[in-house]
């Protein structure tokens, strides 16, 4: 099966750009997910739904990994979760080269998790820097 995961920060925000990438992967209205909440950590109640409907060889697509989640430790720790626990594929629509279903030997994984981390690290940065800029 084929989900998608949709986040935007507040109930302000819109979320029609992801809407739109999702639906260009043909993903099943049913099986797309979407919070309106930080994405600091993972608690979230659509994001824990998703988790729970996935099964071995399913594939989640995001459009980006700030999507998925803004703190650098647990972006890691999810995908770990969702790729070696569940056994299931993900695709980063703004990242071809994080789609898990291709590239499944050392070379692939290693050159996957090395982006992984560095997107993982900027999507962090990116929350420090705004909230450094709401205070001042």
């Amino acid at each position: 099966m084929v989900f998608g995961y949709i986040r935007v920060s507040t109930k302000e925000q819109n979320e029609d750009r992801q809407l739109i990438a999702l639906n260009e992967y043909d993903v099943p209205e049913k099986n797309i997910y979407m919070d309106k909440q930080s994405g600091k950590d993972f608690d979230r109640k659509q994001y824990k739904r998703i988790l729970r409907a996935v099964k071995e060889n399913d594939l989640i697509i995001i459009k980006s990994i700030d999507r998925l989640g803004r703190n650098y430790t647990e972006i890691l720790e999810q995908w770990r979760i969702i790729t070696k626990i569940k056994k299931a594929d993900v695709f980063v629509i703004d990242m071809p080269i994080l789609d898990t279903r291709r590239g499944k030997d050392l070379m692939g994984t290693f050159l996957s998790d090395i982006v992984l981390q560095v997107l993982s690290f900027v999507a962090e940065s990116e929350r420090d820097n705004i909230k450094q800029m709401q205070a001042e």
